[in-house]
């Protein structure tokens, strides 16, 4: 089975749960931004967890169905129409061949996925099928969908039954306020007291300057300790000479626009980590639109460790209720 591209979206990709393994070559793992919803959109139609599906930003595709197929849609909330009628979101899908496959405007997150039983059948690249567009690798010839592909779909196993449709309880929430927690370091001591205060009391707003590989922020800005730059570290206050960056890390470029590393993000540079978003919200990044007021909230590396054991609870919830153990 296959579907056709007849209209690509602004930035349509595959993507799966990642390639971990390579980025101390600077290859990141990537995969879905919002790793929950993508998964819960596979739980739907069967798949397993990391089984490639479509991840669409903004503004989504028009495809076009080969043949019958089961489907999902989860993520951020928009119409689904299929042939010009309204389907709903979080729930199993059944599309015929010939069938048209339409997205209405967002209203709210950023990104949502499309699922079919039996998963996107691509090769695998380093053990992935996801799409990493600079390093042209994954997906399909490592690029964005373009009008006139065709996205190859692998054989469905055992689809569930009775059109299962994820509670309420367990869809994500996409508002206009996030709190996000995070855990200091490796070079918040650069920062004045006032700076880390501000960074931690300040109120943050999303720009439009957001992509699979950092998320730019506007607000009131930090303070660095002055200091002599170090040899083969730049001007910029922020600058060290070159390390590692997390996923997740927090720079913060002139004191200004914090910057956080996302599923994209190069693996080592110039700027300061003052601090690293734990896993358990990377998800929730994700979902955050241009505009979106944000509060960052200091954490232990226990707590950090405690949140990610509950998000793999309530996953786990989530997967019982459709009913996988």
């Amino acid at each position: 089975m296959a579907c056709e591209v007849k209209s690509p979206g602004l930035s349509t990709t595959i993507q799966d749960q990642g390639r971990p393994g390579y980025y101390n070559v600077g290859i990141p793992e990537g995969g879905s931004m919002d790793q929950y919803s993508a998964a819960m959109a596979n739980a739907l139609v069967g798949n397993p967890a990391d089984a490639a599906v479509l991840e669409c930003t903004y503004l989504g595709p028009v495809l076009r169905f080969t043949d019958s197929a089961t489907i999902a849609v989860t993520g951020a909330p928009v119409p689904i129409k299929v042939n010009g009628e309204e389907r709903p979101e979080w729930t199993q899908l059944r599309v015929e061949a010939g069938d048209e496959l339409s997205f209405g405007p967002l209203l709210g997150g950023t990104r949502y996925y499309v699922a079919f039983a039996g998963g996107i059948d691509v090769p695998q690249v380093l053990g992935s099928r996801s799409t990493y567009i600079l390093g042209g690798i994954g997906g399909l010839n490592g690029r964005k969908l373009e009008a006139g592909d065709v996205v190859p779909v692998g054989a469905a196993g055992p689809v569930p039954a009775d059109a299962p449709t994820l509670p309420e309880e367990f869809r994500p929430a996409y508002g206009k306020e996030q709190t996000v927690r995070v855990v200091m370091g490796l070079y918040d001591h650069r920062l004045t007291d006032a700076g880390r205060q501000s960074l931690l009391s300040g109120e943050w707003k999303v720009t439009p300057v957001a992509d699979r590989m950092g998320i730019r922020y506007s607000g009131p800005g930090v303070e660095w300790r002055d200091r002599e730059q170090p040899f083969g570290a730049g001007s910029d206050p922020s600058n060290i000479v070159d390390a590692g960056y997390a996923v997740g890390s927090i720079q913060i470029p002139g004191g200004t626009q914090p910057i956080i590393l996302h599923r994209d993000a190069v693996s080592g540079g110039g700027y300061a980590m003052v601090a690293t978003v734990i896993s358990a919200d990377m998800d929730l990044l994700a979902r955050a639109a241009p505009g979106t007021s944000t509060h960052f909230v200091e954490v232990s590396l226990e707590e950090a460790l405690g949140a990610r054991k509950e998000r793999s609870a309530f996953t786990a919830r989530a997967l019982a209720a459709l009913g996988i153990t």
